[in-house]
């Protein structure tokens, strides 16, 4: 009998993990042919037929079913090897990471940079995007890693969580003749994140509860649209003050205190727990790691 393979026995549980072979060959960053010739391999290697095409993907044949628990077993062994023998620099594989806005105008492109040194043949592939639309990624294993609003309260879903974001009120600086009205938020739109979002529905709640509603909200997918909007005095908004200090130092925008200022924004770095990666460990380490170091 001809030798098992690793890529054989990652795609066959890629496969059934996924539901079919369209979405494990998404998983593993392959073509759908390269994933129906892995399983097919694999099938002749055993001499056995692992899956039965169906209308609706595939199913698992006996021989399959008892396959998969000697498989995890195969993958986890792999993990072991890696983790403790494999040096990290021969790591070969692909990273798709899901970052929220937040964390990609903070400190992404040192956690980027750092992750290519101790993987420097990882490749990494970057989506922005809301948290919402990441968790729904992350579940479908659209993405391996995502570090969003968090946690992900799944028991699928290991969550690192990260330090918190405290925001800060923002207004724009004042006027040329030296005017400056106070912010009377009855009458002030408020600028703030998408509407599908924890912090636009959070900001949203406490200002209906202190002013009323009739607070005019403009809720903005794009956090530098959000600091531009308050640059040129179309609104106020409560945004993170780790992004925001450096529009105060060159004199854009400046803080103001209005007595109250939202909850601090909580995020993890999140991954599925199977199939257990050593990779997404360090790297979700790492990101707790290099956030800390933005406190």
């Amino acid at each position: 009998m001809a030798q098992l393979k690793i890529e054989q026995i990652k795609a066959f549980l890629a496969v059934v993990r996924a539901g079919g072979i369209n979405r494990a060959a998404h998983m593993l960053n392959l073509t759908q042919p390269a994933v129906t010739s892995r399983i097919k391999s694999l099938e002749d290697t055993l001499a056995v037929q692992l899956f039965e095409r169906t209308g609706s993907g595939v199913r698992l044949t006996k021989q399959g079913d008892l396959l998969v628990g000697y498989a995890e077993q195969f993958q986890q062994l792999s993990e072991l090897v890696e983790e403790n023998v494999m040096n990290t620099e021969g790591v070969e594989g692909h990273l798709r990471l899901g970052i929220s806005e937040t964390i990609a105008q903070s400190w992404l492109p040192e956690f980027v940079t750092e992750f290519h040194h101790t993987f420097p043949k990882v490749k990494i592939e970057i989506s922005v995007d809301i948290s919402a639309v990441l968790r729904d990624g992350l579940l479908q294993r659209e993405i391996d890693l995502a570090i969003l609003l968090g946690p992900i309260s799944e028991y699928t879903v290991e969550n690192v969580e990260l330090p918190e974001v405290d925001l800060a009120w923002y207004r724009a600086m004042p006027a040329p003749d030296g005017s400056d009205m106070p912010v009377d938020f009855a009458t002030t739109p408020v600028i703030s994140y998408a509407k599908n979002t924890r912090p636009f529905r959070e900001l949203k709640a406490e200002l209906f509860k202190r002013v009323g509603p009739q607070v005019s909200l403009f809720p903005s997918s794009s956090l530098s649209a959000c600091f531009r909007l308050v640059e040129v005095g179309l609104g106020v908004a409560a945004l993170p003050r780790s992004i925001g200090q450096r529009y105060v130092t060159d004199e854009r925008i400046r803080e103001f205190d209005p007595g109250w200022c939202p909850e601090p924004l909580k995020f993890s770095a999140s991954f599925l727990g199977e199939p257990k990666s050593h990779l997404l460990e360090i790297a979700a380490k790492l990101a707790l790691d290099i956030s800390q170091d933005h406190i």
